[in-house]
Formats: structure tokens, sequence, C-alpha cells
């Protein structure tokens, strides 16, 4: 499938070219879509000031050079200088018709293949997954799944908190009351994890044998590691339960906690030190990276290794760029991680660039998002003042979900009510999140992600389910290549949809999951129009029936797909 703006800017650039000559290839035809036609080209405003000429006769001479055979129906000029581009109606069905084929709903493979690395989700072990934890594993799948589907080779990373003092504290506390963790719940290592936190500030005695044990730890004893690994191991356990529960793609293979660059932050140290870029600073050993200082103006530093020897996450966040750039080839390296760590995550990069880990065409990003608000704009909270368990919140709204099921298809078995429950809810909370601008904060309400109207998760749901109820109540064997456009509302379905891959392509870049929300939502609206005003089943001739009944399918097929890109279900029954 390809999207007809596409199409029409290789015409209109051949058409300038064609006009004007080759000096003017690299201008941008400017293909917009409009309410006064299918798409509107805006070039002629621009190049009337270099030309010099009036922007109507620029815009006139455009359309003589312009090929249209198989895509232009027609141009009009409109104001100053505008082309209103009407397209043919067989160029529409057969873009249409082939988005059937091949499985991808139209996205074409990358021209360039690249190694993505995505640093996502990353919560700590021995600690419950919280709502602060959710919009990185949401947006970071999200676009990992994106990726992948323009063809690129996605490389997830699950930066797990594994290592460092606080697993001291907790395996020096487990041992002090006889406990082995591979005994406890993730509930009990939190509850462990609180306690020997209060212990390390209280207790100078215990702070000195947890700060001991870290050493331990680090120097590989083996009775200290068989307690780490099972702090590990019932940590998993909770990880992988919440993320098939949330429907996130990690897997243990994508874990690359602290743990697994200790081995590597001597060397890292050492090729930093030959280079000039690691200097002792008060004690410590300090990467300084141009430009960046403090509120004194003095420079900011990166603290490579402490003045007792011990390392910190700058030290693991250098080790893991260079790995993920040397080790795992990556040519581009996604952080999502929130906004406060922005300028951290800008100094690791810099410094990569600085020690020539981090070279042209390789990049690393940070996709920084906000934070998730409670009614009182303030960071969502319980009553406590306390985190909310993310495995909670999520239950809850399967809870919420199950029960607007309940009311609204009181006909449906409970296990199927229960199925629809799970991903109604666990998809109103993803699609709240996603549809967001993930730069700025978002305020959590259970009535508006619940919503069956609106830019919501269920709006878009009950849109793909009643598609299928329309398909199921035919019961026949749709023919994609029956699609005619004639109604106004056909042809504006049939553009929405051929604008998908663009859509996705774009996203992918821009690392913007928001727009495909956009996008599906403007679809489902599309399909809604048509529907009321071009009847399906009772449509008024055969043909008519099976070009609507193939229109009807495509467009399910692109809301499945597409949510299925912000890993969100899309049920057949609701």
């Amino acid at each position: 499938m390809s999207d007809p703006a596409v199409l029409l800017g290789e015409r209109f650039r051949a058409a300038i070219v064609s006009a004007f000559g080759p000096e003017y290839a690299s201008v941008d035809p400017a293909i917009r879509p409009s309410s006064h036609a299918d798409f509107q080209a805006n070039a002629a405003l621009g190049l009337a000031k270099v030309l010099k000429r009036a922007p109507r006769d620029v815009a006139t001479a455009i359309v003589m050079h312009l090929d249209s055979e198989g895509v232009v129906e027609s141009t009009e000029l409109a104001g100053p200088g505008f082309i209103n581009i009407r397209l043919t109606s067989a160029l529409l069905s057969d873009e249409v018709a082939r988005v059937s084929a091949g499985g991808t709903a139209g996205l074409a493979p990358a021209a360039l293949v690249e190694r993505v690395v995505i640093d996502y989700s990353s919560p700590n072990v021995a600690k419950e997954m919280h709502v602060g934890h959710l919009r990185s594993s949401v947006i970071g799948d999200a676009l990992a799944r994106v990726i992948e589907a323009v063809g690129h080779t996605v490389i997830r990373q699950n930066h797990l908190g594994d290592w460092g003092t606080p697993f001291g504290m907790l395996i020096e506390h487990l041992l002090d009351g006889g406990n082995e963790a591979d005994a406890h719940s993730i509930r009990d290592l939190n509850v462990f994890y609180q306690a020997a936190r209060a212990k390390f500030d209280a207790e100078p005695a215990f702070a000195d044998r947890a700060r001991g044990r870290v050493v331990l730890l680090q120097g590989g004893d083996e009775a200290t590691l068989v307690l780490w690994r099972q702090l590990v191991s019932a940590s998993r356990v909770h990880f992988n339960a919440l993320y098939r529960l949330l429907g996130v793609t990690l897997q243990d293979e994508d874990i690359a906690g602290e743990s697994l660059f200790n081995p590597m932050l001597a060397e890292v140290i050492a090729e930093l030190e030959a280079k000039g870029q690691c200097v002792e600073n008060d004690g410590a050993k300090c990467v300084f990276v141009p430009g960046y200082t403090g509120r004194d103006d003095t420079p900011l530093p990166l603290i490579a290794q402490k003045q007792d020897g011990g390392y910190g996450y700058a030290t693991t966040d250098l080790a893991a760029i260079r790995y993920r750039l040397q080790t795992l080839a990556a040519t581009r390296i996604l952080y999502v991680v929130g906004a406060p760590q922005t300028q951290h995550l800008a100094m690791i990069r810099d410094a990569a660039i600085h020690a020539g880990w981090l070279t042209p065409p390789a990049r690393a990003e940070h996709v920084a998002f906000g934070s998730v608000l409670g009614s009182d704009g303030k960071v969502l909270r319980t009553r406590a003042g306390d985190n909310v368990r993310l495995i909670e919140l999520l239950e809850e709204g399967v809870l919420r979900a199950t029960a607007v099921v309940a009311e609204k298809n009181p006909e449906l078995a409970p296990d199927e009510r229960a199925a629809i429950g799970r991903a109604i809810g666990i998809g109103a909370i993803k699609y709240a999140d996603l549809s967001s601008d993930r730069v700025k904060d978002y305020v959590f309400d259970w009535a508006r992600m619940l919503a069956f109207e609106g830019n919501t998760g269920p709006y878009l749901q009950y849109a793909h389910a009643r598609i299928c109820s329309i398909l199921r109540k035919a019961n026949e064997k749709v023919d994609p290549s029956a699609v005619q456009i004639i109604a106004p509302q056909e042809r504006a379905l049939a553009l929405a949809l051929l604008a998908y891959p663009t859509v996705v392509s774009d996203v992918a870049a821009s690392l913007a999951p928001h727009r495909l929300c956009g996008y599906l939502y403007e679809l489902a609206t599309a399909f809604s129009a048509f529907y009321q005003n071009c009847p399906v089943l009772k449509a008024a001739t055969p043909e008519e029936r099976r070009s609507r009944l193939a229109l009807s399918a495509v467009t399910a097929t692109v809301l499945a797909r597409g949510l299925g890109l912000l890993g969100i279900e899309a049920p057949e029954k609701m």
C-alpha cells in the first residue's frame, strides 16, 4: 500500500524540475491533506519568491508539467497559488485492495535497516514495580513494536537495578534473620528492603557489614552470589507476571542489568584514563564532559569511580553505551527514561562521542516522558502517600472494564467476558498513556480512560469489534479487489487507510506514539461516518455491498494492526 501523498510528492517534484530546472529538485512539493480536495500542493508560494514570479503563474506551470496519468483525476488552482488535487478512484481502489496482501497492512521494509537498542522498563530487583514504571514499559514496548514493523532489528534491553549498595544491605539483612530470598514473595522482599534501609541508616555496625557485603558481591564471593541470584530470580517472577498482564514483550533474555556491566567497569575507566578523559578530582576519578557546568559555573563531573573505589551508575551507563555500540553494534540507541534524567543521559551520550565510541551514523536518543498525575495534579500516589503498586493499578483496570462489559453485553459467557474485560482494561490504561504526547504529564482518570466514546482505547476496540460483527453477519467471503470508491465517505475512508504506512514510519522516526493513536482515532471516525452514510449489509446493489464489505474488512485489519503496534488487543466481540 502506498500513501497517495508520497506518490503525489514524486509526481509534483518531477513537475517542478521539468518546469523550472534540475536546480529545484530538492524543493518540497508541500503535499497536504485538504478539506477542499483530497490533497493540496502548496509549493508554488515558496517557489514564487525565489523565481520572482506570481504564485498563480508558478502553480500553473507546475500543473502544466504534471504527469497525472493513473494518479490525478483533476487539479484546480485556489487562492494565491494553491493546487487542489483529486485522485483517481481507480488508484484509491487498487491501493486499498493491496492492504490485504502480504499481511503488513501496506508497510514496506525500511530502505536502510538499522540495529536499534531500546533501553526500557528497568525496574529494581527486590522491589515491586509501581506506577512510575508504567510509562517506560508501555512507551518503550510500543516503540520496539513500531520500529520492528518498519523492518529494523530491535534489541530490547531491560536495564535492571540489580547491583551495588542496596544489595549489600538487603543480603546482610536477610542473613541477620536467617532468611533466604527464594522463600519469599516480592512483597516480602519489598518489606525487607525497607527494613534494611532503615537499619543501614540507623546502625553504623550494620552499615559497615553491608558495605563489606557489597565488596564480597563485587568480588564474586559465591555465598553472597547465591543469595543475590535468589533475589534476582524472585524478582523476575514478579516482573514477568506483570509484563504478561500488561502485554509487554520483554523476556528474560532481554535483561541487561547493572550486574552485566560490572566486569567492564575497570576496563572502561582505564580506557578513558588512557585517552586523558578520566582524571582524579578530590580523590575520585571523574569524566568532565565539555559544555556541562554546575550552578556555580564550575565543570560538572560524571563520577566514574568514587573516593572509596566503588562505582556508581554513571560508570555503569558509560559501560552500557560502550557495550551497546561495540558488542551489540547498535546504530541507534534509545533510552526510554523519565525527563528528570535528561542532563545525565546527555552527558553519557556526549562522553561517548568524546571517547570515540559514538560516531555517525550511530546516535543515542533520550525518549523522555512526563509523569502520571492524580486528580490533584500531583504525581499519582496512594492516600498514604506511597507509590501506587502497578499490579493493583492493572487489576483495578481489568475489574472496572469487566464490569462495564458485563453491563453492555450480559449475554457473554463468563470466560469470554473475563478475556474481553482484561483486553479493554489493560488497553484503556496503555492507550491513555500512549495517546498523550509523551513529553507531557497526564492525569490518570478512570472515567475518561474507560469511556466508549472519544479518543480512548475502548472506543477504538469497539470500532474494530463492530466491524467484525458486520462481517460475521454478512457471512460471505470478502474480495478486496471489489472496492469501488464512489461516495465521499468511501473516498475519505480510503484516504485514511492509505495513510497508515506513512504514519507508522513517522512514529518510528519521531518516537512519538501519540501520532499513531491520533491516526487510529481519525480512522475510526472516518469509518463511523462511512457506516452512517453508506449502508453495508443493506447496500442498494450486490456490487456496492461487496465493495463496502471489503472497505470494512480492510479498516478492521488496519485498526487491529495499529492497536497491535501499541501493544493493545483488538477483541472481535465486546
